[in-house]
């Protein structure tokens, strides 16, 4: 299985004080292991540098993205994570435009979504894609 790991998991993940036992950081920590393999895109990383504060903080954010393949939306991505989200909006379902195109990368490369967020769950009973479940 493949991983694209949202934000919501990495900055459970990257907590300083680690105290975070919640089973998508553990599934995390297992792919990063071996176990499995984790991709990640430039939004989230964006998503992660903007979150947390100090040039310390984001040099090691970088650095440990650095080992993780990026994947990169192209017109297409955008295209199909708008009708995505339009989707979504029709049956009462919000969706952020980041979160659609996410869904729209782990459709496309047939990914396996990591996330807390509670949005992605409503999200997958409109549109397809897989979404770990603990």
């Amino acid at each position: 299985m493949t991983f694209l790991v949202d934000t919501s998991v990495w900055s459970l993940a990257l907590r300083r004080d680690g105290s975070t036992h919640a089973p998508a950081v553990r599934a995390l920590q297992e792919a990063l292991a071996g176990s499995d393999a984790v991709v990640t895109t430039g939004l989230v990383l964006q998503e992660l540098l903007q979150g947390f504060n100090g040039p310390r903080a984001a040099a090691a954010i970088v650095e440990r993205f650095q080992a993780l393949p990026i994947i990169a939306p192209d017109r297409h991505d955008h295209i199909a994570a708008a009708e995505v989200r339009n989707c979504c909006r029709r049956a009462g379902v919000q969706v952020g435009t980041i979160d659609a195109l996410l869904i729209q990368l782990c459709g496309r490369h047939e990914l396996t979504l990591l996330s807390t967020d509670k949005d992605f769950v409503h999200a997958a009973q409109h549109v397809p894609f897989k979404l770990w479940r603990s």
